[in-house]
């Protein structure tokens, strides 16, 4: 490809993830605002309808607050800013656990606690949001509140005999018994999934705050990759670990290794190692590989996972995975300047406009048009669907290409 075609393509490219970032932005401006209960609804269907008495969760609202505070400082659109406004007041005044710290896992329609557990994942996600919500308006209190969940992630989630962090507590942030993020999860004390997040939002909060201790802590968390979760046997990343990291993954899931890829990567070089970067991205590049070779179906999308049981890929097309493959190999192309990462971020992109972005009512069908439709869920935001993988994708594209 030469330097004019490339020219071409990539200028077509970010105009095209722009115009979506503001579709994206301004259906969850039209459609998720609860004007009765404050907030944002805990769901809304396929067809654009809230479902007013759906639970809010930590998750979805933590997310909100990332993509709108983001985009905001992207897209110079007022209704953006009081989006993020409005999630952050609202996570401030009922999300967060006055008497324990924290935040609260789900709340019910109304606001009040539903399931009041700690899951490290969740505190995560919030620093990840307050960070960004700091950067666009530098409200000092979200920036205090991001370090405070920060100290007690690192008070209470390390395990100090083995290392790496523990999944949930109670609301005092005592032990507790279901670990689990969800019920398609497994109940073990270690995630891949919990570790990436943290490292996110320690990315983030490192970015603001220069701090040693916080830039040893983000390298301890790259170190817990480096050495325990990447099986450089597979090319994959671990998913699920004891206390002692012996791996009890149930196989391997595509979308979270690409996502991992350019996170990881991306907290190397905000620690600002070369040398580490250096060491690490050939393993980092090495998954990229595999994804591709195991994982990319003919027509383009990044197929979902690999179960050892049944020794199955699942091929449907699962809209966060291609969001996450999408940056993953633009992030590829850019740090190798390999023409195929190129080519194939491209062919998924192709793939999500056709068969993912909903042309008729906006945003992105959890699955493809192409794959069993008696599986696709009937809602467009909820406690896993949020504007975090396709926003953030979008906004990432137009990072990368600049």
């Amino acid at each position: 490809m030469n330097a004019s075609s490339f020219s071409i393509q990539s200028t077509r490219l970010q105009t095209e993830c722009r115009q979506e970032l503001i579709a994206i932005a301004d259906w969850w401006v039209n459609h998720t605002q609860d004007q009765e209960l404050g907030g944002f609804y805990g769901e809304v269907s396929v067809d654009n309808s809230p479902v007013k008495q759906a639970n809010k969760g930590v998750i979805l609202n933590a997310r909100i607050l990332w993509f709108f505070s983001e985009v905001a400082g992207e897209i110079d659109n007022p209704d953006y800013k009081a989006a993020a406004d409005r999630a952050y007041f609202y996570m401030m005044n009922y999300f967060v656990d006055k008497e324990y710290g924290g935040v609260y896992w789900e709340l019910d329609a109304s606001g009040k606690p539903a399931n009041t557990k700690k899951q490290i994942y969740a505190q995560a996600f919030v620093i990840y949001a307050l960070c960004a919500y700091y950067k666009l308006n530098h409200n000092s209190d979200a920036l205090k509140q991001a370090l405070n969940l920060f100290a007690l992630i690192e008070k209470n989630a390390i395990d100090h005999s083995n290392q790496g962090y523990l999944e949930a507590f109670t609301r005092e942030w005592n032990f507790i018994d279901d670990l689990r993020l969800s019920d398609k999860d497994l109940n073990y004390p270690k995630s891949q999934n919990t570790h990436l997040h943290i490292m996110e939002a320690y990315t983030s909060l490192y970015e603001l705050v220069s701090d040693a201790a916080i830039g040893s802590v983000l390298r301890y968390n790259i170190e817990m990759f480096d050495r325990f979760m990447i099986d450089r046997k597979t090319n994959h990343l671990r998913m699920f670990m004891d206390m002692q990291w012996q791996d009890f993954s149930p196989g391997f899931t595509y979308g979270h290794d690409i996502e991992a890829v350019w996170l990881i990567a991306m907290a190397l070089e905000t620690l600002g190692d070369k040398k580490y970067f250096d060491c690490l991205f050939p393993d980092l590049l090495a998954i990229a590989k595999t994804n591709l070779q195991e994982a990319l179906a003919e027509d383009g999308h990044l197929m979902d996972a690999y179960d050892f049981a049944s020794q199955t890929i699942s091929d449907v097309s699962v809209w966060w995975v291609q969001a996450e493959a999408l940056v993953g190999y633009l992030y590829i192309y850019s740090v190798t300047k390999e023409e195929q990462y190129f080519f194939v971020a491209e062919n998924i992109w192709r793939f999500i406009k056709r068969h993912h972005i909903d042309s008729q009512n906006g945003e992105w069908f959890w699955l493809s048009n192409l794959d069993d439709q008696s599986l696709q869920p009937d809602y467009k935001a909820g406690f896993w669907k949020c504007p975090y993988h396709n926003g953030r994708a979008m906004m990432e594209v137009m990072r990368l290409l600049k």
